[in-house]
């Protein structure tokens, strides 16, 4: 384990994988840099890239200053990317995938380029209502300290499979889970808003908007709005993918810019 220290003090833990181009992977939404399918993620991007792999703030190994903002997360961002030597591709995934076009709009000089996946933006105003009610249920739950219960209850309500959902609490990962279930209040106030395309339009660094095929139909939708908005990108529907990616399926989108 290695540590890097954001603007406000936060110590970001991360583990750095493989060689090649410096890779930062941003994780999205209950994720941490040593659950079993970010570990297996790694495995295989490592075998192209130098991959840096760290716990966002409030998860496993890193701190957690408060108040939280989207700003401190984006700092943290930079904070990786200094540790990988100054410059750096981005890959985010999910609420990640948010977080790394916040990035590139404010360090264009630190990045190379970014790939996102399945950006979870609302898509319509009806969305925008629904989520916001799924928060208030989930900032319910986190107070009665029903820890277990909001994570379930947030990833049913963002559509994840039943079945995953239903198994989570086999992965050895779960208990970690549970614990680092306040920070979905983060990851929904990233992912709250109807995209930002306006903002987004001024992004100067290359953007690979990618989306699985399996996924809703208002996923899709923003995709291709945010594909749309920033100047430098390029949209790609990924075939036989749902939120839940092939790290293997993704891998050739990845070093297509190499």
């Amino acid at each position: 384990m290695r540590i890097a220290t954001s603007k406000d003090g936060t110590d970001l833990a991360y583990d750095v994988s493989g060689d090649g181009p410096a890779l930062v992977y941003i994780t999205g939404a209950t994720c941490f840099r040593r659950f079993r399918p970010i570990v297996g993620d790694v495995r295989v991007f490592a075998t192209r890239f130098t991959v840096y792999n760290y716990d966002r703030r409030g998860r496993g190994d890193s701190g957690n200053a408060q108040p939280y903002a989207i700003e401190r997360e984006v700092d943290d961002i930079e904070a990786m990317v200094d540790a990988a030597g100054g410059r750096a591709m981005l890959y985010g995934h999910s609420s990640g995938a948010a977080l790394a076009l916040e990035a590139a709009t404010r360090m264009p000089d630190k990045i190379d380029r970014v790939v996102i996946y399945d950006a979870p933006y609302v898509h319509d105003e009806a969305e925008q209502a629904s989520y916001a009610e799924l928060a208030t249920t989930v900032r319910e739950l986190l107070d009665k300290a029903k820890n277990a219960r909001a994570l379930k209850a947030f990833l049913h309500g963002i559509g994840m499979p039943g079945a995953f959902v239903a198994l989570l609490p086999l992965f050895p990962g779960w208990k970690t889970m549970k614990a680092l279930a306040p920070t979905l209040m983060y990851d929904i106030a990233i992912t709250e808003t109807l995209p930002p395309v306006e903002r987004f339009a001024n992004i100067r660094v290359p953007v690979k908007v990618v989306v699985g095929e399996k996924n809703p139909p208002g996923m899709q939708q923003v995709s291709r709005e945010l594909a749309a908005a920033i100047p430098q990108s390029g949209h790609q529907v990924l075939a036989g993918q749902d939120h839940m990616v092939s790290a293997k399926a993704l891998l050739p989108i990845l070093t297509a810019g190499e």
